[in-house]
């Protein structure tokens, strides 16, 4: 099951952070996105949070499973959603930990 646009809607107004938050449709989920870096995933309308010691800190005891098949086990933070300020610090938390994205290297010319 993809995930609706009204959960992604609802994710973004809980975490409120204006346009510092964004998301972008792959493989029919979404990635949510904090200054350009990968914070979480919606997958089949739940929120996966990028593993680190943010949850670790944070939310130790959210449950954790795989988004997709084959995939690691991620926090899950469904129970978060209707706690605006946990929520956000949790994912503004989780952005500080992540690395910057790597610059697009532009194809070579000939």
């Amino acid at each position: 099951m993809a995930t609706d646009r009204d959960f992604i809607d609802y994710v973004a107004e809980q975490i409120a952070l204006g346009p510092r938050l964004t998301h972008r449709k792959m493989f029919g989920e979404y990635a949510f996105y904090v200054d350009d870096k990968v914070v979480a995933f919606a997958c089949d309308n739940s929120l996966f949070v990028k593993p680190s010691a943010a949850a670790s800190e944070l939310a130790p005891l959210l449950p954790q499973r795989p988004p997709y098949p084959g995939a690691k086990d991620y926090p899950v933070a469904d129970e978060l959603l209707d706690d605006s300020d946990a929520l956000r610090r949790l994912i503004l938390r989780t952005a500080e930990l992540m690395p910057l994205p790597k610059p697009h290297r532009k194809p070579a010319t000939r």
